[in-house]
């Protein structure tokens, strides 16, 4: 009986040890199961915190661009303003320069129309058949030559009668023009003068001649002396070279310049000028 029962513990306690193998067996397989998701779980962790950072560290970039952004568009947004500011004064100034030098050039034109008034009254009153008499403008400004021929005798600067009835002419144009001046210059060849105790060279009877023709302007044909200039130039501004007698002849001249008084003429462009405003 004892046997019978021992034999039954026996094979109850090996039943019992079989079932707590497996039990121990499926629960180390379960928690091996855990452990490699606890395992897997923590990489994606690790990898969630680090992209968590590096996310996290992009926002405060970005954040700070922003606020950069901001500051710059506002500091853009003054400057564009200014700019804007700046380039429509720059527009308006250069609206003004261009009216002022349109007024200018109507100024130019209305004296370049004076002037050519002037040379074809001169023209008609002179008369150009003489080919000792030349008529011509040059830069705005009339220029009469007259050959010395006409006007005097060698090495004199006393006026013929022949001359005044040229300067006859040039003063009645002259004296319409009150607003002009009229500069008369007296021109050589190179042929030293002798001097005769009143006159020293070429330059000085360059001037005698140029005064001499200004004061035949002024008494014999009333033009105004404040009009008159006399300038000697001697034989230093040739129109050819000295090398020949017909070249010296063409050098000895005298020439009268007409032209609008610089003053007069100012205050035609700041007239103009002041119609701008």
């Amino acid at each position: 009986m004892r046997k019978v029962f021992l034999t039954l513990s026996i094979v109850a306690f090996l039943a019992t040890s079989c079932g707590t193998k497996k039990k121990i067996a499926a629960l180390e397989s379960k928690n091996k199961e855990i452990q490699d998701l606890l395992n897997t779980a923590t990489i994606k962790l690790n990898t969630c915190l680090t992209e968590k950072e590096s996310m996290a560290n992009q926002l405060e970039f970005l954040k700070k661009n922003n606020s950069d952004l901001i500051n710059n568009m506002g500091n853009m947004t003054t400057l564009s303003a200014k700019g804007a500011e700046n380039i429509e004064k720059a527009l308006e100034s250069i609206k003004e320069k261009d009216l002022k030098i349109t007024r200018m050039q109507d100024a130019l034109t209305k004296k370049d129309s004076v002037t050519l008034a002037l040379v074809t009254s001169l023209k008609r009153s002179v008369g150009i058949s003489d080919p000792d008499i030349e008529i011509n403008v040059e830069k705005g400004v009339v220029f009469i030559s007259i050959a010395d021929k006409l006007l005097f005798k060698s090495g004199s600067y006393v006026v013929s009668e022949r001359a005044k009835e040229i300067l006859g002419k040039v003063a009645k144009v002259v004296n319409d023009k009150p607003n002009f001046e009229c500069m008369v210059e007296g021109h050589t060849d190179n042929v030293p003068f002798t001097s005769n105790g009143v006159l020293l060279d070429n330059w000085d009877l360059s001037v005698k001649r140029a005064t001499s023709i200004v004061r035949v302007l002024a008494k014999d044909f009333g033009v105004s002396q404040k009009q008159l200039i006399a300038a000697g130039r001697g034989e230093y501004v040739p129109l050819v070279e000295n090398n020949s007698a017909e070249n010296r002849m063409t050098n000895r001249r005298t020439r009268i310049v007409v032209m609008p008084k610089i003053d007069q003429f100012y205050e035609m462009i700041e007239k103009e000028m002041k119609n701008t405003k």
